[in-house]
């Protein structure tokens, strides 16, 4: 058959598959977007309730941990589900990772302890882990880029309808039930995305001969969770030169150092270190763990100080964080459908990091006289600035790989954005402890502070609503200066994010998976790969 007839074959064939595409994409979207908001939601529920958890199973200086466990979970384990998806079929993988996440759910909701809690809480970010890189590998091989700028937009939806709900319902759940049911509430959610997943999600499985790097996940996997503890220990349990941070320390190094050293040599790495020679890839990496650094460590204990300085309830300061998402929503909507009408992108991350560092700065401002009205405006401008960047860098990362690698690079952004996560947690609890102990004994006495570490930081606002006025008001001006002083700490992260937005590139958004396929792959299938259904 001559050239051009072969051309002219082939061309109905990949409109034909890319239509397809497109039909499963709309059938499986809402299991999708369930499937994200299940991972999203936690996070948000339990934030609200943590002031009624450390009250009923005490222990402040283990709060951090609630929220550490979860991310750390989620952190070691998304490099292994990209590649487990590749080997076993993204579906059965996808489906497995829900399972685990709602055992970890209904786990939590019957902890008795906060030991009990916390390892539960791990368990859920296995599972949370699997559910973020499936969803952002599936909409990557199924959207073209130039075309996620929409599918953006519904999820920046979902994430503001998470961070929106979540504290609502996680209020209301605290305020009215226990704040149990703010795990348990994720198992309906859970039930129906399985369902519309395992029914309408069909896709194409290309098997191929894979090994898994488990040698180079083991080391990972060490190296993050000593470099956690040195952050959530040092300067707190244990004093910067001790021998427990000490030899932290000494782990963390060799076990990371020795990571490299594999990565370079094994055939499939669990993390391919040669993706990084990619400038755009690399600079939206070290952007998006600082953004989970600063974000998620930061923003975690405003609920507290709203409940208690600001006087609110559970459920109002879920209504309290509207300002911020609304912000959010806002931005990432507009830049997503800019983006899809235009093609460039370049100006929004580096809009987003300037709006991002003034936020923070106002935020920085926060004390006993801040009204909610003043708070809501700080709020919003911190919104604003999440808004474009969230979704934009994870556009930018999975252009800058081949579609082959799509799998790689989402899992890749999804381990900084929560590592980072992770160690920011980590890092502003301690912080958050230190300061609170520290004017706490400064404004009520050192007996005070110390009664305060042997109760376990019980900040439980119908707790404190208990004491004298004048205890009262020396543990508002405390927690209101624990939490202004986590965000002058964030402030010159976000301005190194700010700085880093300039180096990006712009690059043309690729055309599409089909398109790129048929630029990539040769006329006849390799001989160890085979279709199934």
């Amino acid at each position: 058959m001559p050239e051009a007839e072969i051309g002219s074959a082939s061309r109905p064939s990949a409109e034909a598959s890319a239509g397809r595409i497109r039909r499963d994409l709309r059938l499986v979207l809402p299991g999708l977007m369930l499937a994200i908001l299940l991972a999203m939601l936690d996070n948000m529920i339990v934030a609200t309730a943590m002031p009624r958890i450390v009250g009923e199973l005490g222990g402040l200086s283990h709060l951090s941990w609630v929220v550490t466990a979860y991310t750390l979970g989620l952190s070691v384990s998304t490099p292994l589900w990209g590649k487990i998806s590749d080997l076993y079929g993204r579906k059965n993988i996808f489906l497995i990772s829900i399972v685990i996440f709602l055992a970890g759910s209904a786990l939590s909701g019957m902890a008795q302890g906060m030991t009990e809690l916390i390892g539960f809480r791990a368990l859920q970010g296995l599972g949370a882990g699997g559910l973020m890189v499936g969803v952002m590998a599936i909409i990557g091989d199924l959207v073209p880029p130039r075309e996620r700028g929409r599918i953006q937009g519904m999820f920046a939806g979902i994430m503001a309808v998470a961070m929106v709900a979540g504290p609502l319902v996680g209020g209301f759940l605290t305020d009215h039930l226990s704040w149990r049911w703010a795990f348990y509430i994720n198992l309906p959610i859970g039930a129906v995305a399985l369902a519309l997943i395992t029914t309408r999600l069909h896709l194409p499985k290309f098997r191929s001969e894979h090994r898994i790097d488990w040698l180079g996940a083991g080391l990972l996997s060490v190296g993050i969770t000593a470099l956690t503890l040195i952050t959530t220990w040092g300067g707190s349990q244990y004093d910067w030169g001790s021998g427990q941070i000490l030899g932290l320390a000494a782990v963390a190094v060799v076990t990371l150092v020795a990571f490299l050293f594999v990565e370079r040599r094994v055939p499939e790495p669990i993390l391919p270190l040669s993706i990084f020679a990619n400038r755009n890839f690399a600079v939206i990496s070290v952007i998006g763990f600082l953004l989970g650094f600063t974000m998620f460590g930061a923003i975690n204990y405003l609920p507290l100080f709203q409940q208690t300085v600001q006087g609110a309830s559970a459920t109002n300061s879920g209504l309290l964080l509207l300002p911020m998402m609304a912000g959010l929503l806002l931005t990432s909507l507009v830049s997503g459908q800019v983006i899809t009408r235009t093609g460039r992108y370049r100006i929004f991350p580096i809009i987003g990091g300037v709006v991002m560092v003034a936020g923070l700065l106002l935020l920085a401002q926060l004390n006993v006289g801040t009204t909610r009205l003043v708070s809501s405006l700080f709020m919003l401008t911190l919104g604003a600035g999440m808004g474009f960047l969230m979704q934009n860098t994870l556009l930018i990362s999975q252009n800058s790989v081949a579609q082959r690698d799509m799998g790689v690079a989402s899992s890749t952004a999804t381990f900084m954005r929560s590592i980072g996560g992770s160690f920011g947690v980590a890092m502003f609890g301690a912080i958050f402890s230190s300061r609170l102990r520290d004017d706490v004994a400064a404004r009520l006495g050192p007996q005070a502070a110390e009664q305060v570490d042997q109760a376990g930081g019980n900040l439980d606002p119908s707790v404190l609503g208990t004491l004298p006025a004048q205890v009262q008001d020396g543990f508002h001006h405390a927690i209101a200066y624990a939490t202004s002083t986590m965000f002058w700490w964030a402030v010159p992260f976000a301005v190194v994010v700010a700085l880093l937005t300039w180096f990006i590139k712009e690059v043309p958004l690729r055309g599409g998976p089909a398109a790129d396929r048929a630029a990539e792959q040769p006329s006849a299938a390799p001989a160890d790969s085979v279709a199934v259904s």
